[in-house]
Parts: C-alpha cells; structure tokens; sequence
C-alpha cells in the first residue's frame, strides 16, 4: 500500500462526516506491515490550542510540549486511517485498550515536525481483534516520539489468548480529583476526539453508557502532568497505560503513583480505570 501525504492536517469536520459511511463498509484488506502509511510532512503547533491542551490536563506551560501533546497531532490521520475504505475494521465501536509514548527527547514548542501514521498487524484477543495504530514524529529528520495506541475490535475471539499486562497493583492514592461533568467536552475541544461516549450522558447512553466517560487519553496525560508537577519526568522515557473500567463523569476518583507505577482508582478504590509504568 502507498504511502498518502498531505499538505495540511485532515479537516476533523470532514472526517467525522465520513464516519458513518465507514461504520456501513466492508473492507477490502486486512492489516499488515505494509499497510496504508499517512504522513503530513510539516506539523506545526499553534499556541492557543496548546494553552487549551494544557490547561485541561495540568501540564505546566514551558518551551517544550507535553509528552502526550504529539498524539493530538497524530489523531488527525488515526482518524482517517480508519475512515479509508481499505481499513477492515468499523470504527465506532473499536475499544480503547492501551497506548505506549516514547520520548526520545523533548520537543521544542515552536520546532516543525513531520508525522507518519500507519496500522500493525491484527492478533487475536479473548474479546475479538487487537490491532496497533503506530505514530513516529520526527524532527530535522530524526524520530523524536513514537506512539503505539492498542485498539480491540469486538467480535468472536480466542479465549485461550494470553495478553501481556501490566500488573494490577494496589497502590496507595496520592491525591484525590474531582472530576466535572464537561470534562469530556473540554478535552474533545483541546484534542478533537468528539466520540459520543465523552460528551453528554444522553449520546454515552445511545452506546450502552449509564453516563459520559472521560477520555483515556486525558487520563493518561493527567496522570504524566500529575507526576510531572510533584517529582518531574526524564527527558528521555517511555509511559505505557492500560485502560480498565470506563470512568463515568463526572465523579471523585483516586491518583496513585509510587517510583514507576501509577494508577487511578474510582473513590472507593474497589475499580481500577487506568495502570501505567514509566521507564
């Protein structure tokens, strides 16, 4: 498969437009290692969207970007690798189960960057499907920052697979967040992640929701800004998440990092949402 480049970032607008047409298709091909590539050669970032991205995931303002920041560029092109008639999953439905960020080094705010987004190959999970959507951004030539977002595609699967997790531990909570009903909202506006399922109960409940959840990203980027605040991060570094139980908005829930572990807990620390591991 060819490699398709663009000159700006896919319009979100478009691409949303798109999705139910691509809920409706069947696909021509399955996922490989030579499967569709889509880059946009000059990523730059704007400042105002920025500040928005900040301040809705705690990361502190500064000359280099949050480490989670590079997946908002990368979405984009997530999106319309799904949305391409060559893709053979739909993709409302696909499940959230883990993303892997590697740091390489920090990326300057203003440095311009090139993206490269394609799929990995498919594996069979207890639960259906398991496919990777892959990120490289590169600067001046050099990959500065990899992402690997872990998705499941529902259906019949292999009960006898065994998945390589991460361990359940139980950590003491650090600190407590209160959690506001327009999260969802908030963080779709910074990242452009609009799926139902984030934004009002009465959509979330339209997929089988009691109520709105926040995204697993914004847990993610919470957590990193959390940690980052009280102990700081390496310049060079890999964070690796697994998503648990949906987290319903808005609620009270526990934060809870010990050396490289964190987690986060509903209030009454009997359901884990999110574990993760630094190294």
């Amino acid at each position: 498969m060819p490699t398709r480049r663009y000159d700006d970032s896919p319009g979100l607008g478009s691409l949303y437009a798109r999705t139910v047409k691509a809920t409706l298709r069947k696909a021509e091909y399955e996922p490989d290692e030579d499967g569709l590539t889509l880059e946009l050669p000059r990523a730059t970032v704007d400042a105002d969207h920025l500040a928005s991205y900040r301040d809705v995931t705690g990361f502190a303002a500064g000359p280099t970007l949050p480490v989670t920041y590079p997946h908002i560029l990368a979405f984009p092109l997530h999106l319309d690798l799904m949305l391409d008639p060559s893709f053979p999953y739909k993709p409302m439905g696909i499940v959230h189960l883990a993303n892997t960020i590697k740091q390489v080094r920090p990326i300057p705010v203003h440095a311009e960057l090139s993206v490269k987004v394609r799929s990995g190959p498919e594996r069979q999970h207890a639960k259906g499907t398991v496919f990777d959507v892959v990120s490289e951004v590169s600067q001046d030539g050099e990959v500065v920052w990899t992402d690997q977002t872990t998705l499941l595609s529902r259906g019949a699967g292999d009960s006898s697979t065994k998945a390589d997790l991460l361990p359940d531990l139980a950590l003491e909570p650090t600190a407590s967040w209160d959690l506001k009903g327009n999260l969802g909202r908030r963080y779709a506006a910074a990242s452009g992640d609009r799926n139902p399922i984030h934004l009002f109960k009465l959509s979330a409940q339209a997929f089988g929701f009691p109520r709105q959840i926040a995204h697993g990203m914004w847990a993610k980027a919470a957590a990193l800004a959390s940690i980052e605040r009280s102990a700081g991060l390496p310049e060079a570094f890999t964070a690796r998440v697994e998503f648990k139980k949906p987290l319903l908005l808005p609620s009270r829930v526990w934060f809870a990092h010990h050396g490289d572990d964190f987690a986060l807990y509903d209030e009454k620390r009997e359901v884990t949402h999110l574990i993760g591991k630094l190294s």
